[in-house]
């Protein structure tokens, strides 16, 4: 079977994270995707570690968003840049770029003038704020994103100070929206035989995803808070410490909190006013949660699960990211992948009679010559 995005080229004209994050899923799906870097240096991300990968030498950000891409290294600033850029959109499907508004413009690159050059080309560009208002001009920085956009107000203990995501959760969705984006821009071609533009931005890519707590901050007109490895609107559902180490529990339902009432000893809870519902639990969880947790911490965790998973309750360990990537999960699983020695995150897509290819994240201008030829670019 044919990869989904077989025969699909991509003009990869971004950095860092936000856009070879979405142009690696493209490549895990089977389109060709041709990366543009600055001569010498590259990607930003290539000198971001340490860690390096000892043999290729390259960084651990850049191995994490750049396998399944070939490195084509171009000056934006000259003339034969420019043109080469040029003659790879007119051949390509796809162009991505995610430099500051204006810029490309700047080196005579318009979006614009390249899809009346090639009106089946679907471009799609990345920016941190958008291109109006009064932040269009700020970097685009995940952290700035996650700052202004609600994220980091309400990561975090609730006595606590802001706390920003383990990971640049403002780049990914920008780059998950800005994929979704251009297969619906693909798509619609298929029918109109044109393409299109698809934009997005970090905060606007945050403040979506922000979901059932940016709706609750509309409804009722109140700032959300924070509630620190807890839910606002379902209790018990947060973490708590055995006598060994952490799991969670989300208890969803009430059927589930009366299965969990009788495993914790207390099987009045199931008829208790003050818990017998959500409602009331959420209400009362100032009571409930500090006797829950003395009863767990006198316990070891795997006890806890076992019980738990018994009775049909969801909880599951805490993990750090290794022993999580290293779990019989994962193995099952299969999220890591393995090439010329390194290890891998697996793409999350797995789409049946397809298998993802893995080819190693490029050296910078490690198929320069191959695209010159192929394309008859100049220099």
């Amino acid at each position: 079977m044919a990869a989904p995005l077989d025969g699909i080229l991509v003009l990869d004209l971004s950095r860092v994270l936000a856009g070879p994050f979405c142009t690696m899923l493209l490549g895990d799906l089977g389109a060709r995707v041709v990366k543009v870097e600055a001569p010498e240096e590259g990607d930003t991300t290539r000198g971001w570690g340490p860690p390096y990968d000892t043999a290729s030498g390259l960084s651990a950000y850049y191995l994490s968003v750049n396998r399944n891409k070939e490195s084509l290294a171009l000056d934006l600033k000259s003339p034969s840049g420019v043109e080469a850029v040029r003659i790879l959109a007119r051949r390509a499907d796809v162009l991505i770029e995610n430099f500051s508004p204006g810029a490309l413009e700047a080196f005579g690159l318009s979006l614009g003038l390249l899809r009346e050059e090639n009106p089946r080309l679907v471009t799609a560009s990345i920016t941190g704020f958008g291109r109006e208002g009064p932040d269009s001009s700020s970097p685009g920085f995940d952290l700035l994103a996650q700052a202004g956009a609600g994220m980091m107000a309400i990561t975090g203990t609730p006595d606590g100070g802001p706390t920003k995501v383990g990971v640049a959760v403002s780049d990914l969705w920008a780059g998950f929206y800005s994929a979704i984006g251009i297969l619906a821009a693909l798509t619609a071609r298929e029918r109109t035989g044109r393409g299109g533009h698809v934009e997005t931005d970090l905060f606007s890519a945050t403040v979506a995803s922000l979901i059932n707590v940016a709706q609750s901050a509309l409804l009722t007109g109140q700032e959300a808070a924070r509630h620190g490895n807890a839910h606002p609107q379902i209790v018990p559902y947060r973490s708590f410490a055995a006598a060994d180490a952490d799991f969670v529990l989300a208890v969803g339902t009430d059927r589930q909190f009366a299965r969990l009432a009788r495993i914790v000893g207390h099987p009045e809870w199931e008829s208790d006013p003050r818990y017998r519902n959500n409602a009331g639990r959420v209400t009362n969880r100032g009571a409930l949660e500090p006797v829950l947790e003395k009863i767990f911490r006198g316990e070891p965790r795997e006890t806890w699960l076992t019980r738990c998973r018994e009775a049909s309750i969801p909880a599951g360990p805490v993990r750090g990211p290794l022993e999580a990537l290293e779990s019989e999960t994962a193995r099952a699983l299969r999220s890591v992948w393995e090439r010329g020695g390194v290890r891998f995150v697996a793409s999350a897509i797995r789409i049946e009679g397809h298998e993802p290819r893995l080819d190693f994240p490029p050296q910078v201008d490690a198929d320069g010559e191959k695209i010159r030829r192929e394309f008859g670019l100049p220099g």
